[in-house]
């Protein structure tokens, strides 16, 4: 089946009651029992949700998985993936990846004695030097975000394979439109279905997709006995953007081409992070593992002044200055004071997120109005 059909039609089935098309929003908090432990399937509602199971079947099917769980938001997921480790295990994660995941990791599960080694994964051979005998589990970011590095899913999934690790990628800047880690090797996937899956700016939410039985299991207990699940109307709402996500990227992704490389042209422009450019790197894998560069950018200005910078963010017009990406609408942030503000200075900097750095999430508007927005804004 193509991708669009199956982005239209995943876990869609009519409701048997109704005839409905559309999975209804089962606003309910329990199920009322034939007896004592005699039910439909359904006992609570954080445990069990139709419409989150409509979700959860969608997701699994558009990446290409086994098993789907969603989650209140894309940090739960992430929540959710850390809480299979035990004190004294350790990650190897990606040193280039949203600052609430950075976040996460430093504040809240260093302190339960998880260790974190930040690996630059632009090379997966970068990885073996961190491997020890408590190493658990792998985590990196494909685009990054926000610069745009292309990690080789296939080689660092050859590498936790052989050392029986659990490899995780956060797939939310390629979306499941364009790029499928459980296809390369990945065992989760981890999105942040508040992004490219909802689509509108609408909702707050995360899943993971793996095809292990063992691993699904343990994130369901982990799921349901911790609660950080999503509502009925949520679920709903990213099961109808899912149904428009292709159509959506493709538009994602040609006025981002095309922005990209008027940003290139553009003379008080600097550098420009899009894994599209030939010169980018990493290029061929992106090339190889994706199917399309999608719409994300990152760029510095030419004189890579910070207050230029800011008066370039408070100046766009149909760009609208704002956290969050993935939507219809486009968006411009500032990486060092706004997603990423979490990560010390000094960290960003030898990362090379610099304080100018400005990204764009780029919309489904018409691209020649973004490019005049962009280019006032510019001066």
């Amino acid at each position: 089946m193509k991708l669009a059909t199956r982005f239209i039609h995943a876990g869609a089935h009519p409701d048997p009651s109704t005839g409905a098309i559309m999975t209804p929003i089962y606003q309910t908090s329990t199920y009322v029992q034939e007896a004592p432990g005699v039910n439909k399937g359904f006992e609570y509602a954080r445990s069990q949700n139709p419409t989150r199971f409509a979700l959860e079947e969608a997701v699994a099917e558009i990446e290409n998985g086994k098993f789907g769980l969603v989650f209140g938001s894309g940090v739960a997921a992430t929540d959710s993936v850390m809480k299979l480790l035990q004190p004294g295990d350790e990650v190897i994660a990606a040193n280039d990846m949203y600052g609430g995941t950075y976040r996460l990791f430093t504040k809240v599960y260093e302190k339960f004695g998880i260790r974190f080694h930040y690996v630059n994964m632009q090379d997966a051979e970068n990885i073996r030097p961190y491997i020890n005998e408590k190493t658990q589990l792998i985590w990196t970011e494909t685009p990054t975000n926000p610069l745009m590095n292309i990690t080789d899913i296939a080689a660092v999934a050859a590498i936790s394979k052989e050392h029986n690790l659990v490899l995780c990628v956060d797939n939310t800047f390629a979306s499941p439109y364009l790029q499928n880690p459980l296809d390369l090797g990945a065992d989760i996937v981890m999105h942040s279905a508040t992004k490219y899956l909802g689509g509108h700016s609408d909702v707050i939410q995360g899943c993971l997709v793996m095809n292990d039985q063992d691993l699904r299991d343990q994130l369901y207990f982990i799921q349901k006995s911790c609660g950080a699940v999503p509502g009925p109307m949520d679920c709903f709402l990213v099961l109808r953007g899912i149904k428009t996500l292709h159509v959506r990227m493709e538009r994602h992704c040609e006025n981002g081409e095309r922005i990209a490389h008027w940003l290139r042209n553009h003379p008080k422009v600097g550098k420009v992070y899009w894994p599209g450019f030939s010169d980018h790197p990493n290029h061929h894998i992106a090339k190889a593992q994706m199917r399309g560069f999608g719409g994300m950018i990152s760029f510095e200005l030419k004189n890579d002044s910070v207050e230029e910078a800011r008066r370039v963010l408070s100046s766009t017009k149909l760009f609208s200055l704002a956290e969050s990406l993935g939507g219809v609408e486009s968006l411009i942030n500032h990486p060092a004071s706004m997603t990423h503000a979490s990560i010390p200075r000094e960290e960003r900097i030898k990362n090379g997120l610099s304080d100018s750095l400005i990204r764009l999430s780029v919309g489904i508007e018409d691209a020649d109005d973004l490019i005049e927005d962009l280019n006032q804004a510019i001066g």
